[in-house]
């Protein structure tokens, strides 16, 4: 890997650190000490330490084991992100949720927020946000993450958030008979906002196409593009009305976060290539939707 590529994907890792972050602090600050449950398999992971410490009067101290738990039923996941979304994407998760483990552990449950309500909403957007930080610099914080990044790339109309909201109803219904109903209530606030969040920080949907008008042989540019990118290139001749010099035209489609890395590999082959870039068209057909 090259070193422009190393520092670029450097910086994106940092990002989702701070994601991690977020998300864990959202959880272990608002959540946590509210009494409530936050969905998916992190939710799972909760009620499982619930078990353990109610039911089999296991005293952990102030570490909080649901993260420690969380990573061990990764594992299968990680397998998932592995075979079916790339090395890069497991590379990233494998990272993220390694950080969110160790943050959810050393981060206190504190109360913050006496009111439950409050707790609901602010730790909705905390962790929300750092979540869709994850995604928005290509990673995951695994979970049912990545199975809606799957769902996604099958069709169109589903997001992560989506998927997340759907599967917290399916499993606040089952925790309906083995928490108090106010407690599954206010779990369902936090999901149906943490969602809400995640979607408006992550926006993965927005579809950008850009033309690349260049005098520069494109060859290397466009090799270059389909290894780092993955996407597809439309080529074809033209001829400048003025100068009557010829050049290449090249059309991507990509979505809005690939587009700076777009721009490096192409100024680094053609710095005075001419790019057009139009935001949000709409886009049927075959076409690879992204993080």
């Amino acid at each position: 890997m090259k070193k422009d590529v190393l520092v670029y994907e450097g910086k994106r890792s940092l990002i989702s650190i701070f994601g991690a972050f977020l998300y864990a602090a959202g959880i272990n600050l608002f959540v946590v000490p509210a009494g409530l449950y936050t969905g998916g398999v992190m939710g799972v992971c909760q009620v499982i330490r619930t078990i353990f410490a109610e039911f089999f009067h296991l005293d952990f101290g102030n570490l909080d084991i649901a993260g420690i738990i969380y990573y061990i039923i990764n594992v299968p996941i990680f397998i998932i992100a592995f075979t079916r979304l790339g090395r890069k994407f497991f590379a990233k998760t494998l990272i993220t949720v390694t950080a969110i483990t160790v943050f959810m552990s050393v981060i206190p449950p504190v109360v913050i927020v006496e009111d439950v309500m409050a707790a609901c909403i602010v730790g909705g957007i905390v962790s929300g946000a750092g979540v869709g930080i994850l995604l928005r610099m290509g990673s995951s914080g695994g979970g049912m993450d990545v199975v809606g990044v799957l769902l996604t790339k099958w069709k169109r109309d589903f997001s992560v958030g989506k998927v997340n909201l759907l599967v917290n109803l399916v499993l606040y219904g089952t925790c309906l008979f083995l928490f108090d109903v106010e407690v599954v209530v206010y779990s369902i606030i936090y999901a149906a906002v943490y969602s809400v969040a995640m979607d408006k920080m992550h926006t993965q949907n927005i579809n950008v196409e850009v033309n690349v008008i260049t005098k520069a042989d494109t060859t290397a540019l466009e090799k270059e593009v389909f290894q780092e990118l993955g996407r597809g290139i439309t080529k074809w001749s033209a001829l400048g009305a003025y100068t009557y010099d010829r050049s290449h035209v090249l059309y991507i489609m990509l979505s809005k976060y690939e587009v700076n890395q777009l721009k490096t590999i192409i100024h680094k082959y053609d710095p005075n290539a001419f790019i057009v870039v139009n935001e949000g068209v709409s886009v049927d057909g075959n076409y690879l939707k992204k993080l």
